[in-house]
């Protein structure tokens, strides 16, 4: 009995063990702001209290804040390295961000953008300020000790940019007055690598978790739209009010909204006097989808649109119109259809709304939301997936780039293509349960897409370890293809290394373990390994810190004893496990499965509908490797090395012997 009472002791601890949350202190905030916007001088003024809750060990002697829209102004850092990058020429056309250009170069100080804070007081004690552009220093008067809280008290004003980068005003692409992002002095991230001071050069963002209690006064006739959730609908309306409800506006020019948004990184908003505002609800989530419906600037595009665009809407400005609503309608209603995918593939929505906002420059993903140009769908479910890869997980994006970007395209492939067979005629209910997999099955993966712009980079020159600082690529095309292509290539083919279930495992043990506490590419490898069983830290060191390639081909085949042996060859510097499948001239095929040795496990069988055969590991010493079959080479009709060209070789060319 007592050693049943062990047994079941230790089988306990084990599993406990497994299901432990991994222990990773993070900074805390509490941010409560009010802003008084001035719509005739795109000027407002603000007040902010953050509660700073420092849970390192560490004695904190300065603390460090983001002033973005410093960034809009002639010779900033973003200006002088967009203008550097333009004078690269890739294809015949600058590399410059083209939304970007040379534009800062010639703003007017009405045009500028800029965020001055005016006092700052830690405990009530004013501090010491130094500016460095887009980062603002603060020297503490007195350390802010470990596992302690503090507040800090500052007054800030800010003048909203033309529309230059993600935020700013009267963008002509969308006709919307302020797309309101970065708009506040915003703590750096501190964690266990340290202060995160970033300069808002080009790419991404870092942030501290914790909670915003935001209120935007602004003229009534605006609709605002954002992060958090509206407090006080019933006396905003604008579509928020409760069904029913009479909405009682206070008197005056002005309306005051006041969000409150729980565990989120950034705080988001977005206003214009000609937004349209409908909403959808899936279980206890909101959807608002929230557009420019201004029929003068719609009228206006319509003129500026081809001959051949006006004809496809019947020469109507009516139509086209009509047509730009609907597809407005079709984003809130195919959030509507694909959240029950995304939850049950990559772990449930958190928060209770989220918006699809029209603003921005083309498409940005903020916490319960996003600002995006235009109705495209696919853009819509990448920003949306946005929320899993970096509202949640929320990795460091200047470090780990590929990993929001990739993976989000990763998801967002998915999801497009099971939206696409679940609003389908041709599909039956059991094949859009299982969307995307249905492609993948039949031999086309559907993330080909990524795996030819990776290719395309890897055959460019251009490309540069994943490890690469997002604002330190050398090319805009370089970064770009390695972040959002070669990411979403990475988690793929890990699909390919272990196992696609395997790995559908891993992305939900990932989210469960790791969201809200900012994970690192080595703590993704522990949980792939952990649920794989395999060893994988070969493929982060190869795949992600190098630019080596993959390419594998057949190189020849001979009998001896009345048995085909067929020798392999790897040509590229990467070491792979090697799916072959061999089809014979009877119509029998079977599955030569090889191992990669420093894998030290191997993957569970894929595809019960044909024969496997493990054979002996491939030790990457060896460019060569060879087996035999049980048959003669004149029984075979076809070898082909990953017919489901899941494995990133740079040359398919010679993967395959025989038709």
């Amino acid at each position: 009995m007592q050693k049943k009472k062990l047994l079941l002791a230790a089988s306990l601890l084990a599993v406990s063990a497994v299901r432990a949350q991994p222990d990773r202190w993070q900074q805390k905030v509490k941010y409560t702001m009010k802003v008084n916007m001035d719509v005739n001088t795109n000027r407002f003024a603000g007040s902010q209290q953050l509660e700073y809750t420092n849970n390192s060990p560490d004695t904190l002697k300065k603390v460090f804040y983001h002033l973005y829209w410093n960034a809009f102004q002639p010779n900033s850092m973003m200006d002088a390295r967009s203008i550097e990058l333009g004078k690269t020429i890739i294809n015949g056309k600058p590399d410059w961000d083209s939304r970007v250009r040379d534009r800062i170069s010639k703003l007017k100080p009405d045009e500028i953008g800029y965020q001055k804070v005016l006092k700052l007081k830690l405990n009530g004690v004013e501090q010491k300020t130094i500016e460095h552009e887009t980062i603002l220093e603060v020297q503490l008067s007195k350390p802010i000790l470990p596992k302690s809280k503090v507040v800090f008290d500052l007054d800030f004003e800010a003048q909203v940019p033309l529309q230059i980068r993600r935020s700013g005003r009267d963008n002509p692409q969308t006709g919307v007055r302020y797309s309101m992002s970065q708009w506040y002095p915003k703590m750096c991230e501190y964690d266990y690598e340290g202060w995160h001071p970033t300069p808002y050069v080009a790419r991404e963002f870092y942030g501290v978790w914790g909670d915003y209690d935001v209120t935007i006064n602004i003229d009534k006739k605006y609709l605002v739209g954002g992060t958090g959730y509206l407090q006080n609908p019933n006396q905003i309306g604008h579509g928020y009010e409760a069904a029913g409800t009479k909405v009682a506006q206070p008197a005056g020019a002005n309306l005051s909204w006041h969000f409150v948004a729980p565990n989120v990184h950034d705080f988001m908003w977005a206003a214009d006097p000609e937004y349209t505002h409908i909403t959808r609800q899936i279980g206890g989530t909101t959807i608002h989808v929230i557009y420019n419906d201004d029929e003068a600037f719609l009228k206006k595009q319509y003129e500026a649109l081809s001959d051949s665009v006006k004809k496809r809407n019947d020469n109507s400005v009516d139509k086209y119109i009509a047509n730009y609503r609907a597809q407005w309608k079709q984003v809130a209603d195919a959030a509507v259809t694909v959240l029950p995918f995304i939850e049950k593939n990559f772990g449930q929505y958190p928060y209770k709304q989220y918006s699809f906002i029209h603003g921005g420059d083309g498409g940005m993903e903020y916490p319960m939301g996003t600002l995006i140009s235009g109705p495209s769908l696919g853009t819509a479910f990448h920003e949306w997936m946005h929320s899993w890869y970096q509202m949640m997980l929320g990795t460091n994006e200047s470090e780990y780039a590929w990993m929001d970007e990739g993976f989000t395209s990763y998801a967002s492939t998915l999801v497009s293509a099971y939206y696409r067979s679940a609003t389908s005629k041709e599909v039956t209910e059991s094949e859009v349960s299982t969307g995307p997999r249905r492609a993948r099955n039949s031999g086309r993966n559907v993330h080909g897409g990524a795996y030819n712009s990776y290719f395309g980079l890897a055959k460019s020159g251009l490309e540069e370890p994943l490890t690469t600082h997002a604002d330190h690529f050398e090319t805009n095309a370089g970064y770009s293809a390695a972040a959002y292509s070669k990411g979403e290539v990475f988690m793929e083919q890990l699909g390919y290394v272990v196992g696609a279930q395997v790995r559908d495992k891993i992305l939900l043990e990932y989210y469960r373990l790791w969201r809200f506490k900012h994970p690192n590419v080595n703590d993704l490898i522990r949980v792939a390994e952990n649920v794989s069983g395999m060893k994988l830290d070969w493929y982060r060191e190869y795949f992600v810190n190098t630019t080596k390639t993959i390419d594998y081909g057949i190189d020849s085949v001979w009998d001896v004893n009345g048995k085909a042996q067929i020798r392999l060859q790897r040509i590229g510097k990467i070491p792979m496990p090697v799916d072959v499948v061999v089809e014979y001239t009877d119509g029998n095929k079977e599955m030569v499965y090889i191992p990669m040795y420093l894998m030290f496990g191997a993957k569970p069988v894929e595809d019960e509908s044909i024969p496997r055969i493990v054979k002996q590991d491939w030790k990457w010493t060896h460019p060569l490797y060879t087996f035999d079959l049980n048959r003669p080479s004149s029984q075979i009709k076809s070898i082909e090395i990953d017919p489901s060209q899941r494995m990133a070789d740079v040359n398919r060319a010679n993967n395959k012997l025989g038709n």
